[in-house]
């Protein structure tokens, strides 16, 4: 999951790692200069002999002169020693004494490239611009900032950085499910939205089972009133798990439909009304405007959008155009087990200020697992291995 992504990051690291410790490589080159340089200075004027057949009095006023001369001699060698020693900018010496005990500082210049290349690889995995933006930022300000931080290994340093800027994107409003299922009253009533085609009525399905495991009794309502086949699909379902259906004629109203689901749950104690939709396409405003119609007479606990992993910043848009139809209150992505890129998975969080909360990883029931940020994310930069 998410395998193209990995490598791209892993990339990232190592380009870090090979510029900053190149760097500190020169740095270390030029100190050893600059000392050598120094060095033989002071070994000519150790080597200057003193004349022992000279007069005492012309020695003496020798000396007298020389003691005059040699001091400004002395400060334009140390002049010359210091522009050695600094020409290769202010960070050479504290770079050489870093890289001396093994450590390495990070400088701006080293970023510049890699931050270049992973900007393009994030893109390139389907990352939406302003979260790609907004990891750049944080990785960067993380790896330089005002007090130029050191690390045992730079590697060390990249990872850090990039663990901070993923789990700030991915994490976005991310709430406990299972806390908010246990905490509210009685029948709760999820909808489910998003486009045709996206596994939306089989996740109704695998959440239902989700519930049961935790103790939660379900009834589903077909509110896909326009689609032929979609109560056949439904209560197909609905015989595997052993679940009750509510459905219309087709064409009915889907308002109508899953109001019957919550009458239903409150006259036979269910936990949780599970109300399907129309596979709307975000451009068509009839559809949507019965989405929001939906949402104002169920008036449900939460709305969660339905979208596949693998449709990258298509999923990311549609998450927008519903979002604003009907406000969701979390994501459930499809096909995530298939999906090498991971830019959906990073980006619509960030993008709605909605969570992700749940990641399809396969065809059976079960294949459904709540989404943890921190547990992706050290995935992503090989720490689950």
């Amino acid at each position: 999951m998410f395998d193209g992504l990995k490598d791209k990051l892993n990339s990232f690291r190592e380009d870090v790692e090979e510029t900053a410790e190149g760097a500190a490589d020169d740095a270390d080159e030029s100190a050893d200069d600059a000392d050598e340089s120094t060095a033989s200075a002071d070994a000519a004027d150790a080597e200057a002999p003193a004349s022992a057949s000279v007069d005492a009095d012309d020695a003496d006023s020798d000396d007298s002169a020389a003691e005059a001369v040699e001091p400004d001699e002395t400060d334009s060698d140390d002049a010359d020693d210091s522009d050695d020693a600094s020409s290769s900018g202010p960070g050479t010496l504290k770079r050489a004494a870093a890289f001396a005990t093994g450590k390495v500082i990070i400088e701006e210049d080293d970023l510049e490239d890699p931050l270049w290349e992973l900007e393009m690889a994030l893109l390139e995995s389907d990352v939406e611009m302003s979260v790609a933006e907004e990891i750049l930022e944080t990785v960067e300000k993380t790896m330089i900032g005002e007090t130029r931080k050191q690390v045992e290994t730079t590697g060390e340093l990249v990872e850090r950085a990039l663990h901070d800027a993923l789990v700030d994107v991915i994490s976005v409003g991310q709430f406990d499910f299972d806390e908010r299922i246990a905490a509210a009253d009685k029948p709760i009533t999820i909808v489910f939205t998003g486009v045709n085609g996206v596994g939306k009525t089989t996740s109704i399905a695998k959440l239902s089972e989700y519930l049961a495991d935790r103790g939660y009794s379900s009834v589903m309502a077909n509110g896909d009133t326009y689609r032929a086949g979609a109560n056949e699909q439904l209560q197909q379902h609905a015989e595997n798990l052993d679940r009750k259906i509510i459905t219309h004629e087709q064409g009915g109203d889907p308002a109508a439909v899953i109001y019957d689901g919550v009458e239903y749950a409150e006259a036979n104690d269910v936990d949780v009304v599970l109300g399907d939709t129309a596979g709307r396409l975000h451009t068509s405003d009839d559809l949507m405007s019965q989405l929001a119609k939906i949402d104002r007479v169920v008036d449900p606990d939460m709305t969660l959008f339905v979208d596949e992993a693998v449709a990258g910043q298509d999923a990311v848009m549609r998450a927008q155009e519903f979002n604003d139809a009907a406000a969701i209150d979390g994501t459930i992505l499809t096909k995530a087990d298939v999906d090498a890129s991971g830019g959906a998975a990073i980006s619509i969080a960030y993008v709605t200020g909605k969570p992700i909360l749940f990641l399809g990883t396969g065809q059976g029931y079960e294949h459904l697992e709540p989404f943890e940020p921190e547990e992706l994310v050290d995935q992503l930069l090989g720490n689950d291995e």
